[in-house]
């Protein structure tokens, strides 16, 4: 399909693709590496404006200095994913100072599966943190998307929300609720300007995973990164990291129970 033309999808007039980056960018998860490198690779091509939206602290204020060092105008917003109730209020307050071509949805916790199955409060903040502050974080921001009439709305699902295994079911279990939910939000702005693209990482290879063992197929911030980009330009719905494993999960999410259950995964 040539560019600046009438999409068939309903998606409305299609920009060239260069143009489907974006200028303005809102991070909620500021320090998360993953948005990071996702930061600093849209500014490398197009992105001017970012807010990193966390808690405050010295971590995201290094970040917003690193940010701005490329370049880019860079403000932080304090934002906490365990408190829904403050979402409407700090996020709205980065809408109505201009249009957001692009939020990232990049918060989350690993937890601890074999401490979080002994600790019922501390799965119950898994599934807090990785759902129930997504849902509220990502309607707000999609409500204010499809206001405006254009912007995209990138949410950082994971392929352990694509089967539950032994190894990781709590973590597992609030990715796939955060998945589902990120493609009925995208079915539900079909039309509207406003689209929701979910990217399904592999194992990614962070500070925060350096203590885990290592996996088939594991990937890089920056791969997700490159990966998000390709998937901007085509304007995705679902982009796997790598694309591999798609194949791959297409297989497992297939397997009977009695099988998957002695593979090594």
């Amino acid at each position: 399909m040539p560019d600046d033309t009438v999409s068939p999808t309903g998606w409305g007039r299609i920009a060239p693709a260069a143009a489907r980056l974006p200028r303005s960018l809102l991070v909620l998860g500021g320090t998360s590496e993953i948005a990071l490198a996702t930061a600093r690779r849209l500014i490398a091509r197009r992105t001017r404006t970012v807010w990193l939206a966390g808690r405050l602290s010295p971590a995201l204020d290094r970040a917003a200095e690193q940010l701005r060092g490329l370049g880019a105008q860079v403000r932080t917003v304090a934002f906490d994913a365990l408190d829904p109730a403050s979402h409407e209020s700090a996020l709205g307050k980065v809408f109505t100072d201009g249009d957001i071509d692009m939020v990232l949805l990049a918060f989350g916790t690993l937890g601890d599966q074999a401490h979080d199955e002994r600790s019922p409060q501390a799965a119950v903040r898994v599934a807090q943190t990785n759902y129930t502050g997504a849902v509220s974080s990502g309607l707000v921001c999609a409500g204010a998307l499809q206001n405006q009439g254009h912007g995209c709305l990138v949410v950082l699902s994971s392929v352990a929300g694509e089967r539950a295994r032994r190894a990781d079911f709590i973590y597992g279990s609030s990715k796939a609720g955060l998945d589902t939910f990120a493609q009925g939000l995208g079915d539900a702005l079909y039309g509207t300007g406003a689209h929701v693209m979910v990217v399904r990482p592999g194992f990614v290879r962070t500070r925060a995973t350096a203590a885990l063992p290592g996996a088939p197929l594991a990937t890089t911030p920056e791969a997700v990164a490159t990966a998000v980009e390709l998937g901007l330009r085509r304007r995705a719905e679902t982009v796997w990291v790598p694309g591999r494993l798609r194949v791959v999960m297409s297989v497992l999410r297939h397997l009977p129970r009695a099988v998957f259950r002695r593979l090594p995964v």
